[in-house]
């Protein structure tokens, strides 16, 4: 009978960095946004026989999961034209100022964004949001000991301008996430993450 542990692998499972031969590459769309459209001609190592991939260029974003002492969340609901849906939203934003670190991109969405600072900050997850078209990487963070932070002078504008924020409880997020009533990746990332370290009672590790 076959050993029940022979099929892992010798090594933690993770992904692996890689890059395959690009014969050309062509830009579809690029302006002074922060977002490009670029087309390449890839090959499989080895191989002469040429394919076509669109790739997105994305610098990235932070996602907060901000969590009160009541155990409640801060929410927004936001306008998504591509998607033709108001979703409930977590507080997040671009990576858009050059080489700032992770985190202190997200203490200033969560400022600008919900008028709130937080006194501690974790890592929850780090998950490309869909590799096969976009190199774009949510950095997904826990804020605890929630305080009130003036947005200062910065303003809202556009669909932000159009936003709400309301309090829900960490156990009704989980329930509408499981539920499919709330579908939007991140926050469905963050609830989950966030029910699985309270299950094994590891949210004030890291």
């Amino acid at each position: 009978m076959p050993d029940a542990h022979e099929d892992r692998p010798a090594a933690p499972i993770a992904d692996r960095p890689m890059s395959w031969p690009v014969v050309s590459s062509r830009d579809l769309h690029r302006d002074d946004w922060v977002v490009a459209l670029r087309e390449d001609r890839i090959t499989r190592p080895g191989h002469s026989e040429q394919f076509t991939r669109l790739s997105l260029e994305h610098p990235g974003a932070v996602v907060v999961l901000a969590v009160d002492e009541e155990e409640r969340v801060i929410c927004l609901r936001q306008y998504r034209h591509t998607t033709q849906h108001e979703f409930v939203e977590l507080p997040a934003g671009l990576r858009d100022a050059g080489d700032e670190p992770a985190v202190e991109t997200a203490k200033r969405e969560l400022r600008e964004e919900v008028e709130l600072e937080a006194a501690q900050w974790r890592p929850l997850l780090s998950t490309y949001a869909s590799a096969g078209i976009t190199d774009e990487v949510h950095e997904i963070f826990l804020a605890r000991g929630l305080t009130h932070a003036p947005r200062g002078d910065f303003e809202m504008r556009h669909e932000e301008a159009e936003m709400e924020h309301f309090w829900v409880p960490m156990a009704d997020l989980l329930d509408a996430v499981l539920g499919g009533r709330v579908r939007q990746g991140p926050l469905v990332q963050a609830v989950l993450a966030y029910e699985v370290h309270r299950q094994r009672g590891t949210l004030e590790a890291g």
